[in-house]
């Protein structure tokens, strides 16, 4: 399911155009990923209580301590994703 979530997350930001500004955001806040999980711990109740299980289910990937690794892996691998205009 974790990798589901990561590889949702890298198709949404392959079809916006995100991808390369996401995968270096991510590979740039790896020291991070201990406090993100104690953050999503924390908002987890609150962020299912506002906006439902969906939103919740990201917040509890993101209580995974491998969650931005998964991220940069499915960012890297073209998977299904459709390439944007040129």
């Amino acid at each position: 399911m974790n990798r589901d979530l990561a590889r949702r997350a890298a198709d949404e930001l392959g079809r916006r155009g995100l991808a390369a500004p996401a995968r270096l955001l991510a590979d740039a806040h790896r020291p991070l990923a201990p406090l993100l999980a104690d953050v999503g711990a924390a908002l987890g109740p609150l962020t299912r209580a506002v906006a439902g299980d969906r939103a919740a289910s990201m917040v509890r990937w993101l209580e995974e301590p491998d969650a931005l690794d998964q991220l940069v892996e499915a960012l890297d691998t073209p998977g299904e994703r459709r390439a944007g205009p040129v």
